[in-house]
This record gives structure tokens, C-alpha cells and sequence, in this order.
């Protein structure tokens, strides 16, 4: 079992040559810069943006899929955090961090599926917000995952 568990674990030309492809400079300099951020959300279209809500779309690209084609367990965490993050965010005021996700993995997705991100706010209490996050199959309408995210915000002082 130890050996299989290595060969699985071992790096291929491959894999080496997808991470030594990848553009790591920031797309505005002026901005504090997050290389995951950039590699997890590169090519996710706004469809559409109310208050409350959000609907993204995105074609799976190879980056995020794991070793069996599928889009990557951790692709999906990342789009609960960023896009429900995303939902809640002001410009001018400090971002609000995430305390809680519970994510429901439904189904798999595989390179080049077209998603559709969905996410809207079920609300909030005070510096307290809760997003709920829908990753579905564009084509199919079949749910990939449903998360739940809940974020808190430093309250603004009243001095």
C-alpha cells in the first residue's frame, strides 16, 4: 500500500510543467496580491449582480481539477469563500473575514463543464452575515455543491 500511496503522490512532467506555466503577476499592482486568489478565480464571469445576490459562470480549467479530471474539492471551498465573500463586500470598508463554512459535495464536475455560481445573502445580525453559495453543472442544472458561509466584520466604532 506504501508504494502505491507514493506512485500516486509523485510529481509527473506533466503536473510540473501546469504549475511552471502559470502567470503569477498581479493583475493591478496596487492591491494587496493573493497568488491562490488569482489561480481560483481567474476566468469566473459575473452574470449577474443584486443586492443580495450573485451568479457567476465558469469553465473548469485543467488547474483545478485533481488527478482524475474532476474539479477539485478545494476549488470548491475556494469559490464558497471568494464569491459569498464577494456578495458581502463595500468598497472603503475593511473586508470581512470568514468564521464558518459547511460545504454538501453533491456531485463531480470535470474539465471544461461550464458552473454556474450562485450565491445570496440569507442575513445578518449586527457585524455578522451568512451567505448560502450554489455550484451547479450550467448544462445539466445538476448541483455539484451547496456551501454555507458565515463572515463577520470588525463594527465600526461610535466614538
Amino acid at each position: 500500500m506504501e508504494k502505491r500511496t507514493r506512485e500516486y503522490l509523485q510529481v509527473t512532467d506533466e503536473h510540473s510543467d501546469r504549475v511552471a506555466g502559470i502567470n503569477t503577476s498581479p493583475l493591478r499592482p496596487e492591491l494587496s496580491y493573493c497568488f491562490y486568489d488569482d489561480l481560483a478565480l481567474k476566468g469566473i464571469r459575473v452574470d449577474q449582480l443584486q443586492p443580495g445576490s450573485i451568479s457567476c459562470s465558469f469553465t473548469i480549467p485543467p488547474r483545478l481539477t485533481d488527478r482524475n479530471g474532476d474539479l477539485a474539492n478545494g476549488a470548491i471551498a475556494t469559490f464558497v469563500d471568494l464569491i459569498g465573500g464577494a456578495l458581502l463586500h463595500e468598497m472603503d470598508v475593511p473586508m470581512k473575514v470568514s468564521v464558518d463554512m459547511s460545504i454538501s459535495y453533491l456531485s463531480t464536475a470535470k474539465i471544461n463543464d461550464e458552473l454556474e455560481i450562485s450565491a445570496k445573502l440569507l442575513g445578518g445580525k449586527g457585524a455578522y452575515n451568512g451567505t448560502l453559495v450554489h455550484v451547479k453543472n450550467k448544462a445539466s442544472g445538476v448541483l455539484i455543491a451547496e456551501g454555507r458561509h458565515s463572515l463577520f466584520s470588525k463594527p465600526v466604532s461610535k466614538i
